[in-house]
């Protein structure tokens, strides 16, 4: 038992679903799509305020019980291992504080310390709310820029998976009118190299087959609809290919979507948030998962925002979750394969 991989799951926003879908973690088994157990291969320890996580149980009738986590000692069936830390507020589904926003900024950096001394295996993220934290006067863009920042990386990749998809993102949480900006040719660089070799080391493509989006619509049309895909992508792409990478493209976002141009590639790479997530959060939502790439940690996160018009009456989808904690455990196998290897 004390050989499985510990995986951290940070239970987010306290008004939110994040604290209920992590009930559905107890004793290391989760309900399947079809309402059977699979049992995960892991010892899963959610960090979160012990009381909150009682309350949310008792609430929603989920049955099992709590333990406080301690390496030294092999899991409890039927428990809950938790990591304390305490809220700056009591919590009430749906309504926002902003005082609980250092707790919920604590849970990562507390996964976040875990996972770089080997404590934890990976860190699996539940929703966190980005206008509350800036509300409470912490600057706060998201996850994956977080834990770029306090990893000290300089460029992270945020890709999601889920579908028979997976779009990573040269920009991630920007005003549209800033994206072009944002777009260079070191950004398109770096991020496709990073694109590449995580392909490999977490999903075992030794050669990925990236299919790279415009900018513009209908990726410029030779320059009639924009200059970036001239000035910009295609010397990006000429370079790499050159280095041996596999690079179709830059190809027009309208249709790089459909099943034939999908077949030819194991990933997208899309220039900006929402060209590349509307059709795999179409194809997904609530079973994908969204993965920062290039940290020096394995980070897997749900797809989806705190839903707080769902918090508290149970029926927030747990699917999401469930699939960030497989994946992790996935990557972690895989990485150790690689060790060994």
């Amino acid at each position: 038992m004390h050989s499985l991989p510990v995986i951290a799951v940070t239970s987010g926003e306290p008004a939110g679903v994040g604290p209920e879908v992590c009930l559905r973690l107890l004793a290391g088994a989760r309900a399947g799509h079809q309402g059977h157990e699979v049992h995960l291969p892991a010892r899963i320890v959610v960090l979160a305020d012990r009381s909150l996580l009682a309350e949310r149980a008792a609430a929603l009738n989920v049955p099992g019980a709590f333990r406080d986590w301690d390496p030294a000692l092999p899991p409890t069936a039927g428990a809950l291992e938790v990591l304390h830390l305490p809220m700056g507020a009591k919590a009430q589904p749906g309504r926002l504080d902003p005082a609980n926003a250092p707790y919920v900024l604590a849970l990562l950096d507390r996964a976040l310390a875990g996972c770089r001394s080997g404590e934890f295996a990976a860190m699996v993220t539940a929703p966190v709310h980005k206008g509350v934290i800036n509300d409470a006067g912490i600057p706060f863009t998201g996850h994956t820029e977080y834990l770029a920042e306090r990893t000290g990386t300089p460029r992270v990749v945020m890709m999601l998976a889920g579908g028979g998809l997976r779009v990573a993102l040269v920009t991630t949480h920007l005003p549209l009118k800033d994206v072009p900006a944002a777009v260079t040719q070191s950004a398109v660089e770096e991020t496709l190299r990073i694109l590449h070799r995580e392909m490999g080391q977490k999903y075992g493509f030794a050669d990925p087959r990236i299919l790279v989006a415009g900018l513009n619509p209908h990726a410029g049309e030779g320059g009639y609809l924009g200059h970036e895909e001239i000035d910009v992508i295609i010397p990006v792409l000429e370079r790499l290919r050159a280095e041996g990478m596999t690079l179709l493209g830059p190809l027009p976002a309208d249709t790089m979507f459909s099943p034939a141009v999908l077949a030819r590639g194991d990933c997208i790479l899309a220039m900006y948030h929402d060209q590349g997530l509307t059709a795999l959060k179409y194809a997904s939502f609530g079973h994908g998962i969204n993965v920062t790439l290039g940290l020096p940690i394995i980070r897997t996160s749900v797809d989806h925002g705190t839903a707080l018009d769902l918090a508290g009456s149970g029926q927030a989808d747990p699917g999401s979750l469930l699939v960030a904690v497989a994946q992790a455990i996935e990557m972690v196998a895989r990485a150790g394969q690689a060790l060994s290897g």
